[in-house]
């Protein structure tokens, strides 16, 4: 089997390249380089040595990715006939997808593969901005790095930053996390004679002129908390502190108990901010349901029972298991298959001989929502009326005995079925798709703000309830109907 030896052509200059590597470059036969935009190739030219490029490869594509698979899969063929020599810039093994797809290719017993080292683009750039990567840095490609990827407490490097295009990618990536004037320093040829260096605001990234293959953006660290609110390790140490022993009293104090009512009261008001379709009250509210829930997470580390990796973790898994058609290769053609597998994957996880059906249905903070859930479950193994016109029936029957004992039973019986009437009404609203517990939110909500215009319009008058007639405020009353509407 022919071989495919793979040079680095360093970061700079002929003058830094290893004298190892240059020994063989000069003997090299089918010389191939991945593209000959690099300063040594200019001066190895000058020399008498020839070399074929695959620079025409990137005019053929839109992505790198379809470059450089084709580029290793033209290397691959050419291996056949012949041993070559492949070179890139920098190390082979450092920020080089093609060498990385080579190394696959030769696990696959596709080729063989000789890697002889260059001075990677590492080196010089640590000196040239005077950074020691023992504080923590990063190497991210420019052409696929995500949000998420970065770390702003560390040193990040971005390569892969060849143009405009490129450079307006990264940009706005890093805008997700970073503000717009932060300071990026480009860095371009970093060790050799024609090294830049320009610091420029965020925003202006892509808009410099030395922007080649030979650049790479480098991002100081964020060493401000208040730069870094963005990321989640940041809120983590804010909620740590709060619980430290020299954190708030009030938060050191919390359990979980003591905070139920309040994570209960956080979903009620984002609710709130949903339906009134309130973007910046979401992020808001939405931003103190977190909260809840990294105290709890912290309260669950602080006691040594578990900590956020723990729950990220079980609900990760939980997500991949119960969407085997997302993650894996089940076939689904709708939402209804999507939730019955769920429910089969879930019952199969807790075992259906360990639980009775209604177990885990219960919710403390709502007797609307433990009566939905009771029916729902129930309804899944069959217990359900055909359609909505059985639950109508038994509501009209709960009714008229729940009437029958207003005029004749006691308040024990009263109780009673006045529990069956609002047991039944759930029912009714489960046929229908309608969450009972969002309705009676909706009318207290309702109830609240037509009562606040009758309490307005009576303090802005006679300024006593007991001044009115029945029949005055229910004149209020619709006049908040039809000014306040649904609100």
């Amino acid at each position: 089997m022919n071989t495919i030896t793979v040079l680095g052509l360093g970061a700079g200059d002929l003058e830094q390249l290893p004298l190892g590597v240059y020994k063989k470059l000069l003997k090299a036969q089918r010389l191939y380089v991945r593209t000959a935009e690099h300063p040594v190739l200019q001066e190895l030219k000058d020399e008498g040595i020839t070399y074929e490029s695959f620079d025409a490869i990137y005019e053929k594509h839109d992505a790198f990715e379809s470059v450089y698979k084709e580029i290793v899969e033209t290397l691959i063929t050419l291996s056949q006939s012949d041993s070559l020599f492949y070179a890139v810039p920098g190390h082979p093994l450092v920020a080089e997808q093609t060498v990385q797809w080579l190394v696959d290719a030769e696990k696959e017993g596709r080729i063989q593969l000789e890697i002889v080292g260059g001075q990677s683009f590492l080196d010089p750039i640590f000196n040239a901005l005077r950074i020691d990567p023992i504080e923590g840095f990063q190497l991210l490609d420019g052409t696929m790095f995500k949000r998420d990827d970065v770390q702003m407490s560390q040193h990040v490097l971005i390569a892969q930053v060849y143009d405009a295009y490129s450079a307006s990618e990264v940009k706005l990536t890093l805008m997700e996390k970073y503000p717009e004037d932060y300071p990026v320093t480009i860095v371009t040829a970093a060790g050799s004679s024609g090294e830049v260096l320009r610091t420029v605001p965020l925003y202006e990234l892509d808009r410099a002129a030395e922007l080649n293959n030979l650049t790479t953006v480098y991002v100081p660290p964020a060493t401000n908390r208040d730069e870094r609110l963005k990321e989640w390790s940041t809120f983590r140490e804010i909620i740590a502190k709060l619980r430290a022993p020299d954190g708030c009293p009030w938060d050191r104090e919390q359990t979980h108990e003591t905070l139920k009512k309040h994570l209960i009261e956080e979903v009620h008001e984002f609710l709130q901010a949903v339906n009134d379709q309130d973007d910046d009250g979401m992020i808001e509210e939405l931003g103190d349901v977190l909260l809840q829930v990294f105290l709890h997470a912290q309260i669950g580390e602080d006691d040594g029972y578990f900590s956020m990796e723990d729950v990220l973790e079980s609900v990760s898994s939980k997500m991949i298991r119960r969407h085997p058609h997302v993650f894996g290769d089940v076939e689904v053609e709708n939402s209804e298959d999507v939730l019955r597998n769920w429910q089969q994957l879930k019952l199969a996880e807790k075992g259906q001989g360990k639980s009775r059906i209604l177990d885990g249905q219960d919710r403390s903070e709502s007797s609307l929502l433990t009566s939905y859930n009771y029916q729902k479950a129930a309804a899944k193994v069959g217990f359900d009326w055909p359609d909505a016109e059985g639950a109508w029936l038994k509501f009209e029957e709960e009714w008229k005995e729940f009437k029958h004992e207003i005029l004749n039973g006691s308040s024990s019986t009263q109780l009673d079925e006045l529990g069956d009437v609002l047991f039944t009404i759930v029912n009714v609203a489960r046929f229908y798709g309608l969450s009972p517990e969002e309705a009676m939110m909706h009318a207290n909500r309702k109830f609240k703000t037509r009562f606040h215009y009758v309490e307005d319009s009576v303090t802005k008058d006679k300024g006593d309830f007991k001044a009115y007639t029945l029949d005055e405020l229910e004149a209020f009353w619709q006049q908040a109907k039809q000014t306040k509407g649904d609100e």
